[in-house]
């Protein structure tokens, strides 16, 4: 004879439920509530008006969204559905479900506003302990834009397509000047098909004059190095006195090359090289993560997929956090950093730089990885001392963070949470929602991180 629980879906609770018995104690969300719960949103709540219908509360919102992105749910949409569908989900909106666009308007209305809460949270991970600033390590990884690289213009190609609409636009004025003597095909509406392709001369027009825009930046951009190139070089030729060797720089091109493009879906982001060959439409993703919490303490989106250009950016970004979170002592980063600016800016505030020179090989032999240091150089620049770190066994150690540091956090955005393209478009907002994943990531992190998780 079996032996089943019953099963009664019908008969109603004695007394009305409580949302707060519906997750374990040791629940991500839960986390997410109080420690949103601490934070100051006055920011965020002075921008209400106080008329009309009564407004979600921001805490409310914000948790929806760092506990979505947390768990891999980013759609508006997802969201308002996942309040109805997950107990987490019910617990945090506390058994209100907000529609989609009331979600999505807050997103957009308060990245700013977020970027201000990342920092409050960096200072209460280290009231809690879980924050040292000492090694910390930069990495950037190519995150998809909400666009198709399909969707990318070259400068070259709209140029064909205007003289192909042009010529069209002619002949549409042709036959409407002969609409009297000839017949016109049906279906044919003269007005309309002006009308369209004078649309499209007009967009492509923007597109043409944005690329000039931007060729015109790198231009000056490009100028200023090379006479930077050239000063350095009489500079040298003047101290030794002999003419220098190898080619002398060549000066940039102006105005924009015919395969310099623009995305018409988000022209602020980029065609970039992504891991595994091939190409894609993205923006570089950047991030400082101190070592052994895993915890992000600076995030910054760019355009460029090259990263040399982002260690000095980034380290203003470490000097504008409040003092109480402490300042690191060592900062990691593979060759893709490397120049002798870089490592002069690091040293300049007091930050020992690790940066990899070149390209390291794996499994290097046994005389190289147990070689005696060599002897310190004497009065070592900045670029010679950090080579000399990195020769020793204390710096190999330390650089050895590297690898295990930032990659992990990429890993477990991208793999885990499974945050690979951004939903927003435009530098700005990009910027936003990048900080506001990273924020979620900390979160996740503290959580995993603290006794009570």
């Amino acid at each position: 004879m079996s032996n089943f629980r019953p099963i009664d879906r019908q008969t109603g609770f004695l007394l009305p439920p409580s949302v707060d018995e519906w997750l374990p104690e040791k629940h991500l969300a839960r986390f997410v509530v109080e420690v949103i719960d601490g934070l100051d949103l006055s920011a965020m709540s002075r921008s209400y008006r106080g008329s009309g219908s009564a407004s979600y509360h921001p805490s409310l919102l914000l948790g929806l969204l760092v506990y979505g992105y947390a768990t891999g749910v980013f759609s508006s949409r997802k969201l308002e559905r996942a309040t109805y569908d997950s107990v987490a989900f019910r617990f945090i909106a506390a058994n209100q479900h907000p529609d989609h666009d009331t979600i999505a308007a807050f997103r957009r209305r308060f990245l700013q506003e977020i970027e201000g809460l990342f920092v409050q949270v960096l200072e209460v991970a280290r009231e809690m302990g879980l924050l040292q600033m000492g090694t910390v390590a930069l990495d950037g990884t190519k995150i998809h834009a909400n666009a198709s690289r399909h969707s990318a213009l070259s400068y070259e190609h709209a140029g064909r397509i205007e003289v192909h609409l042009k010529a069209e636009v002619a002949d549409l004025m042709a036959r409407a000047e002969a609409a009297d003597q000839a017949d016109i095909p049906d279906g044919l509406s003269i007005p309309d098909e002006l009308a369209r392709r004078e649309e499209r001369l007009a967009k492509l027009a923007d597109a043409r004059a944005k690329i000039e825009a931007r060729a015109r930046e790198r231009f000056e951009r490009e100028q200023a190095e090379y006479q930077a190139k050239l000063a350095a070089r009489d500079a040298k030729a003047v101290a030794t006195g002999r003419k220098p060797g190898g080619k002398p720089p060549q000066p940039p091109d102006e105005g924009p090359l015919a395969t310099d493009q623009i995305n018409l879906t988000d022209e602020a982001s980029r065609i970039m090289p992504v891991a595994g060959g091939g190409f894609e439409q993205c923006y570089n993703a950047q991030a400082v993560v101190a070592a052994g919490s895993l915890l992000v303490v600076a995030a910054e989106v760019v355009q460029a997929p090259n990263d040399k250009r982002q260690l000095e950016p980034m380290l203003g970004k470490i000097g504008a956090l409040p003092e109480a979170l402490g300042r690191p002592d060592a900062l990691l980063a593979d060759s893709g950093y490397f120049s002798t600016a870089n490592v002069t800016a690091c040293a300049a505030v007091g930050i020992e730089p690790l940066i990899a020179l070149g390209r390291q090989f794996h499994h290097c032999s046994l005389s190289d990885r147990f070689a005696a240091a060599p002897p310190a150089p004497d009065n070592p620049t900045p670029v010679e001392a950090m080579v000399h770190r990195l020769k020793t066994p204390e710096g190999k150690k330390l650089y050895a963070q590297r690898k295990h540091t930032p990659e992990p956090v990429f890993g477990i955005i991208k793999s885990v949470m499974g945050f690979r393209q951004f939903l927003l478009r435009g530098l700005d907002s990009v910027r936003g929602e990048w900080t506001l994943v990273t924020l979620a990531w900390n979160l996740k992190r503290m959580f995993a991180l603290s006794p009570t998780g």
